[in-house]
């Protein structure tokens, strides 16, 4: 790179990082910028935003506070904190939360509670999206940082998930197909990701937020267990029953024994909407190594990024629910651009959900700004196969 294209490079960073100028302006200061050379940018800005979020809410002694939530420590911002941490290649942060996260929250049956407060355990159930995080952090920190112990704790992590946290569904004569017609039940035997311990019983309550495939995918190569291909290819099933009809998915939801999912609202109660759980699905489904994966992110794309402001929250039609804004709203539009192949498209909403974060600092928003870059733009967390 000469001397003019350093320059050039340092300072379209400097317009993304410090003035939220977006990719589109900051490209324009010199066109001739290699992909490889906007890549490495796209890279140092995701690192750049995981390490803001690990500053900024993980305390010396490895908890990541909620500040924004009353100083709660919550089983989904540990495993944020792990993911991030092993994507950056912070081993020091990475064993800092994962000690405190063990010693703290880890329960008998290895799955970890979800919520602490006030120097005591609060919520003693499991939540599924947490210990899924995790075990997928712990895998990766084991490859990155030569820890075989890491390993080997993501591993039993993985084992107590599909023991205690999936459920078999469907037909149970033949094996769930890869590509199931919208509305149609599963077509076979299935297992899904149900929402944590206390949701193993019929009708089985699911976030559909939580379903990982790449997740899935390190937890099925380092255990050659099968109930993990299960699991990817019932939930992609699940997934078409729940948006075929051009619909959004829901935050939660609920499958019966025979594999048909119907759309619900909250536990504690509340209406049925696309909102801060439901964001994550386009993002984990548009980071998967799959096509099809990808294929059903990007079927969210034409209500996820119509013209207009982006609402935090919508009713199942694609309708704002309300005018309030979050970030993970844009990273989940970004997502559904990934999903199509228009990764100059999720960056430029990813910049969006950026600029969204400093003007109102949250936790949530600064760890799916983090995420959201490290997942749709990076492969910091893993290279998928040339193939796909």
């Amino acid at each position: 790179m000469t001397m003019r294209r350093r320059t050039a490079f340092a300072t379209a960073l400097v317009l993304v990082l410090m003035i939220g100028a977006g990719w589109r302006i900051a490209n324009a200061i010199d066109p001739r910028l290699d992909t490889g050379e906007i890549a490495a940018l796209r890279e140092h800005t995701a690192r750049i935003a995981g390490q803001q979020f690990l500053d900024e809410y993980v305390e010396s002694d490895g908890r990541v506070v909620r500040r924004d939530e009353g100083g709660d420590v919550v089983s989904e911002g540990q495993a944020y904190g792990m993911l991030i941490a092993a994507a950056v290649g912070d081993e020091t942060r990475f064993r800092s939360i994962w000690k405190w996260t063990k010693t703290h929250l880890r329960r008998a049956d290895g799955l970890l509670s979800w919520r602490w407060a006030d120097d005591k355990i609060t919520g003693a159930n499991s939540a599924a999206d947490a210990d899924l995080d995790a075990a997928r952090a712990l895998v990766l920190a084991g490859r990155r940082f030569n820890a075989p112990e890491l390993t080997n704790d993501g591993k039993r992590l993985g084992e107590a998930i599909l023991d205690t946290e999936s459920v078999a569904v469907g037909t149970g004569v033949a094996a769930p197909s890869d590509v199931n017609p919208p509305g149609t039940w599963v077509a076979g035997s299935g297992r899904i990701l149900v929402g944590g311990n206390w949701a193993n019983a019929a009708p089985y309550v699911v976030n559909p937020g939580y379903f990982s495939p790449r997740a899935e995918r390190d937890l099925l190569e380092i255990s050659a267990d099968r109930r993990w291909t299960d699991i990817t290819r019932t939930q992609r099933v699940l997934g078409w029953q729940l948006i075929g009809t051009g619909m959004l998915p829901p935050d939660w939801a609920t499958v019966s024994e025979v594999g048909h999912a119907v759309p619900t609202g909250p536990v504690t109660g509340g209406p049925v909407r696309f909102g801060l759980d439901a964001s994550r699905l386009p993002v984990r489904f548009a980071e998967s190594c799959d096509p099809d994966d990808r294929a059903l992110a990007g079927a969210m794309r034409p209500l996820l990024t119509a013209p207009g402001e982006v609402p935090a929250l919508r009713n199942l039609n694609g309708s704002a629910a309300g005018s309030w804004q979050h970030p993970v709203g844009l990273v989940a539009a970004a997502a559904t651009e990934q999903g199509v192949g228009n990764p100059d498209g999720a960056v430029e909403r990813l910049d969006a959900a950026a600029q969204l974060e400093q003007r109102s600092p949250t936790y949530y928003g600064a760890a799916w700004v983090a995420l959201g870059r490290i997942m749709l733009t990076t492969s910091l967390l893993g290279e998928c196969p040339s193939a796909s």
